[in-house]
């Protein structure tokens, strides 16, 4: 970059910031800029009206009270500009009309710009209509009274003028709507980002609350069971005690191991969370096990299956938190001498997993309390499948979930 361009560059950045500085004080102070701004006015007003005015006045013979009074008419009713734009221009039209008729023709006359960039920049586009209803008959006035060439050389320019500064009025009003504009989507976009960050966390706290129920619940009832089992056989059988007691090892580390892996994905770091993949239908032998060993005789049939259109992950994992969910009821409510029976059906449209137990039917829990029945609704709906529950007419209790192929109809 040339010496030229950075004086270029610093002389606007100067001329930014020196902006910036006065309007953030007309901001904080406007009564106190708008009575400065109409002091310098009415002085320099009153500085043409101790003598300069005769040089382009055609009558210099009018009164100095009157071109006084005159110069403060034109300056004063500044200070209302910005408020009652078009009642100051009404005033300043009247002393310039007074001004043209009387022949002194005072400069201060173009001060009548000020109101007319104020009326275009704060005010309907209509206003400009009564704007110049005020300011053509001062114009007329001095081209008929004291002409000089042809009228329109004293009209026409002066009438180019004034659309130029309400041109500038309002090309200065549509910047600040549009910057306007800016501000308030991006505040929108900021509300609604916020929104999102929340909802995303919300649905993040049901799912993680969701699987450890799924995975802290199962376990628990698994070692419930076997710590039953194994307490009944330490006084007969202690080999059949030290073997519950292993089981129960080997289900705990299995519980605290997927605890880990579940509140590992929530530290920053997430490269080094733990990524084991998730419980699939080949799990589910694995998991009846520790069920039967826990005390509950589970018959298991996969029924017909379509190994060359197998489920998706995440479909795999609802049928499996499902039948999860349903044989950990089973062994909270079922009871002794309960059985249950998981059968999985595939076909080309859908999938289905049907869990029944031979235990006495207990009604789900109050609302707002327990997720199970919950947490397997709403994975079902995930997949646009449904789950049916509720006793069964010879006793115990059955778990429907129908998920239907995602390539075929809901």
């Amino acid at each position: 970059m040339t010496t030229e361009a950075t004086a270029t560059t610093g002389l606007s950045r100067s001329l930014q910031r020196l902006l910036a500085r006065t309007r953030a004080f007309d901001t904080r102070r406007p009564r106190l800029w708008d009575s400065t701004l109409t002091l310098f006015w009415a002085a320099v007003t009153l500085v043409d009206a101790s003598g300069g005015w005769r040089n382009t006045a055609p009558d210099p013979s009018v009164p100095v009270w009157l071109v006084v009074t005159l110069s403060l008419g034109l300056s004063l009713p500044l200070y209302r500009r910005r408020r009652q734009p078009l009642a100051v221009l009404t005033v300043m039209a009247c002393a310039a009309l007074v001004s043209a008729a009387s022949g002194a023709f005072l400069q201060a006359g173009y001060l009548q710009m000020v109101p007319v960039f104020h009326i275009a920049l704060t005010r309907p586009p209509r206003t400009l209509l009564w704007a110049s209803a005020l300011l053509l008959p001062p114009l007329l006035t001095g081209a008929v009274l004291f002409p000089r060439g042809s009228w329109d050389q004293h009209v026409v320019p002066t009438l180019w003028a004034y659309a130029l500064v309400a041109l500038l009025g309002i090309a200065v009003r549509a910047r600040k709507d549009h910057t306007a504009a800016l501000v308030d989507r991006a505040r929108r976009l900021e509300i609604e980002r916020d929104q999102e960050v929340r909802l995303a966390a919300a649905a993040e706290r049901t799912r993680i609350a969701r699987e450890m129920h799924d995975i802290i619940g199962h376990n628990l009832s698994v070692i419930t069971g076997l710590a039953d089992g194994g307490r009944y056989a330490a006084a007969k059988n202690p080999e059949r005690a030290a073997q519950a007691l292993e089981a129960i090892g080997t289900t705990s580390r299995e519980a605290l191991a997927e605890l880990r892996r579940l509140l590992g994905v929530l530290h920053d770091d997430e490269e080094a969370a733990a990524r084991d993949p998730q419980p699939t239908l080949a799990d589910l032998d694995a998991l009846i096990t520790g069920v039967r060993n826990a005390g509950l005789p589970v018959r298991f049939d996969r029924g017909s299956a379509s190994p060359d259109r197998p489920l998706t992950p995440g479909a795999q994992l609802t049928v499996y938190r499902v039948v999860q969910e349903a044989l950990t009821n089973a062994l909270k409510h079922a009871g002794e001498g309960a059985k249950a029976t998981v059968l999985l059906t595939h076909t080309s449209e859908e999938a289905r997993a049907e869990i029944t137990n031979t235990g006495p039917a207990v009604p789900p829990p109050p609302s707002g309390q327990g997720q199970g029945l919950t947490g397997m609704r709403e994975r079902a709906a995930l997949y646009d499948g449904t789950l049916e529950t509720g006793p069964l007419p010879t006793g115990g209790w059955h778990v429907r979930l129908r998920l239907p192929r995602e390539d075929s109809p809901s």
